[in-house]
């Protein structure tokens, strides 16, 4: 009879079925068999050795991204906190252009605000005013989540250990300064070609997308590694997520702030996307 595994081992044993997923482009099955539904520290765990090899091979950490901002959801995987995932520089793609697809499984979309910090969240009290004050801008964002675990079949252990579900990200060519924009009354709308297919407002982030960004700003301070002046910070998605197929073109719509958009290649070459109904926002 063959055990389960403990502590280090499946922490290790977790970090390369993801690999092994990403690599062989084969969503995986979940990993909470290895580490659980609910540990968190193991499954940060995980995403520390996913990160840390992701560096080792040249990457370079460029922001966070903030997930489960949404009560509902937190309420569907019965946690009651969001959680994060780390952003590199060879996840963004440029305003407008084609998707990268290569690497994706089942991708999905969301609209985002991203605050571009211009200070350090590293010491001082970190309420609202502090963090208010260290935003250079926000811009207008998607997000472009994936899971390596098969059918989106996670918990929040899956999706923590998988980086948050991450994979790539846009930011627009608008920006706007907190004195320009109030990120929680901003409106998205997200159309997919002339189809409306998303919508909400900040309120849906964690009641205020600042909001979002303070218990970031916290929560990575506690773990080790705060928030830095130039790092990008996704901070949630404003309506549902969509599932992405060939041929799609996105745009995101924010009131106050701008436009971003992307598109996905009609015919990508060895590319497998999901075929999945819309799911939970990461």
């Amino acid at each position: 009879m063959n055990e389960t595994p403990s502590g280090s081992d499946a922490v290790a044993k977790a970090a390369q079925r993801l690999l092994a997923a990403a690599a062989d482009r084969v969503p995986c099955s979940p990993v909470r068999d290895l580490i659980g539904s609910d540990d968190v520290k193991a499954a940060y765990a995980v995403q520390e050795l996913l990160t840390a090899r992701h560096v080792e091979t040249g990457a370079r950490v460029t922001g966070r991204k903030i997930g489960l901002t949404s009560p509902a959801v937190q309420a569907q995987l019965g946690v009651d906190q969001p959680d994060f995932g780390v952003l590199f520089d060879d996840m963004q793609v440029a305003d407008g252009t084609l998707v990268p697809t290569g690497r994706l499984l089942q991708p999905k979309v969301e609209a985002e605000i991203a605050f571009v910090l211009g200070a350090d969240l590293a010491e001082g009290p970190l309420d609202a005013e502090q963090i208010r004050d260290a935003v250079a801008y926000a811009v207008p964002a998607l997000e472009i989540v994936d899971s390596r675990i098969a059918g989106w079949d996670i918990t929040f252990g899956d999706t923590v250990a998988d980086n948050g579900s991450s994979a790539l990200y846009v930011l627009g060519s608008a920006t706007k300064t907190m004195a320009e924009f109030e990120p929680v009354t901003a409106a998205m709308t997200l159309t997919r070609g002339c189809e409306t297919v998303s919508s909400g407002d900040g309120a849906a982030c964690l009641g205020d997308p600042l909001t979002a960004l303070a218990w970031l700003a916290r929560t990575a301070r506690q773990v080790g590694d705060p928030l830095r002046a130039g790092q990008v910070v996704l901070s949630g998605a404003l309506g549902p997520m969509v599932v992405a197929e060939p041929g799609d073109t996105f745009t995101a719509e924010i009131s106050g702030l701008g436009s971003v958009s992307v598109r996905f290649p009609a015919s990508p070459e060895g590319d497998a996307l999901s075929d999945s109904d819309e799911g939970t926002s990461v």
